[in-house]
């Protein structure tokens, strides 16, 4: 067929896509190639760096060893696909250069030390853990090399995007943040901000010429307008969820009507999924309170020899269905820090309340080492929403009634919430990663949280706390006005 066949064909139907989109399609397989020949280049230095390994070490290179080898090769591709995925060491143009080489670094880290307990567990025999060491400063080089090339041609295959942001309020105007800063500003470039809330037919004129369109809070009618906007005319649209939208992402398919059916209800999990939870939850506190028992015992005499006070801290918590149980977490903050009787969350280190103690054991996160102990009993799981304290959570049932979601499942230590956002990530948001979670709970989706965790003890902004004085993270009138539309539009 000629181009101008496939042109006509295409006016006909009603459906032109723009050159800008066919271009992207053509540098999406471009990226995908650059992508694959990382990842190839990967296990195949894994693969010769094993070969040299066994070579060096006498042992015997049969065919049977090349097979071996292979398998090895394998396994250890596929640990690493896991750890790219979880790390989101793929993710070119939306995170800085220093933490997408971090991410291919702690990926290859967890990659071949399980490969090198794995083999030593196999031949029955601890072996010089050098010639891996060696192997891992070699793939640490080459992934910051290309962890800084792979940018470069990103960049240079996607330039900036003429941007437009529709909004309904303020508050939504607010939550565009994501897109402020480096590297994501090299990629977006802000034209025009539209606050808006009414038809998507008086709309759509406005929207021509932007290379991307971002959306938050708008009515879901013309909400509904946009994303058929953007999949007709290959615009790339990104919207910022309600809390419906992540409710929906768990509904279930009901095959038996005659119409699409979606199901949802309250999550109640797969009974062999609760009991491994379960399991793993008793087995791995059980160890970490072992094995850091001395830095326990270290930070407890710290932070008693400084202000003579208590080491730990006890505070109300919630956890599944709204049951309050006792939390313990290391005092970081003065004994009189609460003395008004008011709950006030902490403002990161401008806190006056934080002891010099207090700050360095936040900073290295062991003010949360006690919650082993939460965990081991049942008031926490490894993995599931932060708990909140009753008198916080009560303010926010005021103003974001759907709050309450959060308490389908048993409190965590780590989750979305604590991994993809920050310690001052407003409620609003940190509900909406709960639901993720809880709409995607799994062990596998455990297993990523729990490594995803070490990702944020590289960063110091994770920490950062809310504006001085603040009772709670959010503005309440602006939240009140947000979620009363919001049901209004239901």
């Amino acid at each position: 067929m000629s181009n101008n066949e496939q042109g006509k064909n295409t006016k006909n139907s009603g459906y032109k896509l723009s050159e800008n989109h066919i271009r992207n399609e053509k540098n999406s397989v471009k990226m995908m190639i650059v992508k694959m020949f990382h990842f190839i280049f990967d296990i195949g230095l894994f693969y010769v760096a094993f070969i040299w390994f066994r070579y060096h070490r006498f042992e015997n290179l049969s065919t049977t060893g090349f097979r071996y080898n292979y398998f090895l090769a394998i396994g250890y591709g596929v640990l690493l696909y896991f750890f790219a995925k979880t790390y989101n060491a793929n993710l070119y143009g939306f995170v800085r250069i220093r933490l997408l080489a971090l991410s291919y670094m702690l990926s290859q880290f967890f990659s071949v030390s399980l490969i090198y307990f794995g083999v030593c567990i196999a031949w029955r025999r601890w072996r010089s853990p050098v010639p891996f060491l060696i192997l891992l400063a070699i793939q640490f080089i080459f992934d910051i090399l290309w962890a800084y090339f792979g940018s470069l041609i990103f960049f240079k295959l996607y330039p900036r995007r003429k941007t437009l942001l529709v909004y309904r309020n303020e508050l939504d105007l607010k939550r565009f943040g994501v897109i402020q800063g480096k590297p994501i500003e090299r990629l977006h470039m802000v034209e025009d901000k539209l606050k808006y809330d009414g038809s998507f037919h008086e709309l759509e004129p406005k929207l021509a010429g932007y290379d991307s369109i971002f959306v938050a809070g708008i009515n879901s009618r013309c909400r509904n307008g946009i994303l058929k906007y953007c999949k007709e005319n290959g615009v790339p649209g990104f919207f910022l969820p309600h809390v419906g939208d992540t409710i929906m992402q768990g509904a279930v398919h009901i095959q038996s009507f005659d119409s699409p059916v979606l199901y949802v209800n309250r999550a109640v999990m797969d009974p062999a999924y609760a009991f491994i939870k379960r399991l793993f939850d008793i087995v791995s506190s059980g160890i970490a309170i072992i094995l850091l028992s001395p830095v326990m015992l270290i930070t407890a005499i710290l932070i008693k020899c400084y202000d003579g006070g208590p080491a730990l801290y006890k505070q109300t918590r919630l956890t599944k269905n709204g049951r309050e149980f006792k939390i313990l977490k290391f005092r970081s903050m003065r004994v009189d820090a609460e003395k008004d009787g008011v709950a006030r969350l902490s403002s990161g280190d401008n806190d006056d309340r934080i002891t010099p103690v207090g700050k360095f054991i936040r900073k290295c996160r062991l003010d949360e080492l006690p919650q082993l102990f939460n965990i081991f009993k049942g008031d926490m799981s490894v993995v599931g929403p932060r708990p909140e304290r009753p008198e916080i959570a009560e303010q926010y049932y005021e103003t974001i009634p759907g709050f309450k979601l959060r308490l389908q499942v048993r409190a965590g230590l780590t989750g979305y919430a604590q991994v993809y956002g920050k310690y001052n990530t407003d409620p609003y948001e940190k509900l909406e990663f709960d639901l993720l979670y809880i709409n995607k709970m799994s062990v596998l989706t455990d297993l990523e949280l729990c490594f995803a965790t070490f990702f944020i003890l590289f960063m110091s902004d994770s920490t950062e706390g809310v504006s001085a004085g603040s009772v709670t993270a959010l503005d309440y009138e602006e939240a009140a006005e947000a979620d009363s539309n919001g049901s209004a539009e239901s």
